[in-house]
């Protein structure tokens, strides 16, 4: 009876730090340049993020500070049951918050009803957009667009609309960070598209001329 040939055993390739999982176990070991690689993957977005809440730019940087301080500090304590974005947007919005609350230069609570008149009247059912506002405005002109068009909306809506349709979070982790409901925030995300989208029909509706008017404002 021939004996088989042992199969050669295949060697394992070295750590690459090409996704988040394999750079947060690096960092979690003590690889501070994975840490830094995490940091310049998503500091754009999480300085995005605090400035959509803080609506000031030295706040917004102070917050993403603080965030990849607290993050990098409590890396242990990130167990992996959600990405590590996720986790450290829930960083970044308890910080934005805790500015707020200590600047007290907004003067509203997100816990509040706020008031419904005509104008908030929405279907019941409202289609998401897709692709999302952050693919579908990417050139920089139209990203400008819809920043001004933000600016315009109550910031009740505007967190809830950023969390969810440009970040990404879940209804129930919105909720969870914002202290809402899940109702509360699904009516206010529903308000929060409908109103987005009237201020940006004056942009892109037939014979308008705002669309150019507001590129040559943004330059």
């Amino acid at each position: 009876m021939r004996t088989q040939p042992a199969m050669p055993t295949p060697s394992v390739p070295p750590l690459v730090h090409d996704g988040e999982a394999a750079l947060v176990a690096a960092a979690k070991a003590g690889d501070r340049e994975a840490f830094s690689e995490l940091v310049r993957r998503y500091e754009r977005k999480i300085f995005r993020l605090a400035q959509n809440i803080t609506r000031h730019p030295e706040d917004a940087e102070d917050v993403m500070q603080d965030a990849f301080l607290k993050a990098y500090q409590h890396l242990d304590g990130f167990n992996g049951d959600s990405r590590f974005y996720t986790w450290l947007v829930r960083i970044t919005v308890n910080q934005a918050l805790m500015k707020l609350r200590k600047r007290r230069a907004n003067h509203f609570s997100l816990d509040q009803p706020v008031a419904a008149g005509e104008d908030d009247l929405v279907p019941r059912e409202i289609q998401d957009w897709a692709p999302s506002p952050e693919h579908r405005y990417a050139q920089s002109e139209l990203r400008d667009i819809l920043g001004a068009a933000l600016k315009q909306l109550d910031p009740a809506y505007r967190i809830v609309f950023w969390l969810r349709d440009v970040e990404e979070v879940s209804t129930e982790e919105t909720a969870r960070l914002l202290g809402l409901s899940i109702p509360g925030v699904k009516a206010r995300l529903s308000r929060a598209r409908f109103r987005l989208r009237n201020i940006l029909n004056q942009f892109f509706a037939p014979g308008s001329d705002a669309f150019g008017q507001s590129l040559v404002a943004s330059r």
